[in-house]
């Protein structure tokens, strides 16, 4: 991960929750202006193979059914929560998780149509085409963002959230209730035969599963390496040209981000330190 970030790490998105719901917004708009447009902009594998390339990309803009008051809620949420990952991870891996639920969702959707084609090997090419339009409305960036609440709650399970704006609920409990209720879900749609649903939602899981087995020895943030953090900002700010760092990692200094934190690695064989972007994302040196 630190190889390719100083290879392509310049090429990362900022803010890139923000664009997501974004197009959240831009669909929503498109099907309320122009609705039959939408049929031309999904995740539809067997148009795609017929020559609708530009569906690979184009789903993204592609909403959940039902919007109202508590949709707008749910976005502002997710909103809160992206972009405190992609401050806490840095850019460049928030860019990789989030585009590895897209692209896991891709494929997922091509072994669901395959998988179409072994039970029902008899499908004339009217019957596949009505069946996987159909099928594409289970591909959106819901599941996606839902990636994004189940890693937030993985780097923050001590936070704190108002279950319906009153009960304080660790963020942990939330993570663990919505994997739950997200197997079940995929468990009632494959009895169903609705694969399309199983593809979508466990592309996002098993986008956390990686996450997870990638990470999990290096992202959690506890309350005293919040405080020494807060402490190191004040000591760079008293005395901004006496210190100086350097990221192991980027090669940003405090000279160059007054803001940047900076830390050694006791896990590293050696003197290496690392800007608050990679602290604990790096790759220990051995």
């Amino acid at each position: 991960m630190s190889k390719w970030e100083k290879k392509f790490g310049k090429y990362a998105i900022s803010n890139l929750t923000l664009i997501l719901i974004l197009c959240y917004g831009a669909g929503y708009l498109l099907k309320w202006m122009a609705p039959a447009a939408m049929n031309f902009l999904t995740l539809d594998t067997y148009a795609i193979l017929h020559g609708q390339i530009w569906r690979l990309l184009t789903w993204i803009i592609s909403p959940p059914e039902t919007f109202g008051i508590f949709t707008i809620i749910m976005l502002f949420f997710y909103w809160s929560l992206g972009t405190q990952l992609e401050r806490v991870w840095g850019v460049w891996r928030y860019n990789v998780y989030i585009f590895t639920g897209i692209l896991l969702t891709v494929a997922g959707a091509f072994l669901c149509m395959g998988a179409y084609y072994l039970v029902i090997p008899g499908m004339t090419p009217e019957e596949a085409q009505a069946l996987f339009r159909y099928g594409a409305r289970y591909y959106s960036t819901y599941y996606v963002n839902m990636s994004i609440f189940l890693a937030f709650a993985f780097t923050f399970p001590d936070n704190q959230v108002l279950l319906m704006f009153i009960i304080p609920v660790k963020v942990k409990w939330l993570g663990i209730l919505y994997a739950i209720m997200m197997v079940f879900e995929m468990l009632q749609a494959f009895q169903m035969n609705v694969w399309f649903l199983v593809a979508a939602a466990g592309a996002s899981l098993l986008n956390v599963l990686i996450f997870y087995l990638r990470s999990r020895n290096h992202m959690h943030l506890n309350p005293k390496q919040i405080r020494r953090r807060a402490e190191f900002r004040q000591d760079i700010r008293r005395n901004p040209k006496i210190t100086k760092h350097k990221c192991a990692v980027c090669g940003q200094t405090d000279q160059d981000d007054p803001d940047l934190e900076f830390r050694f690695c006791s896990k590293c064989n050696g003197n290496y330190e690392y800007c608050q972007h990679h602290l604990f994302t790096h790759t220990h040196v051995k």
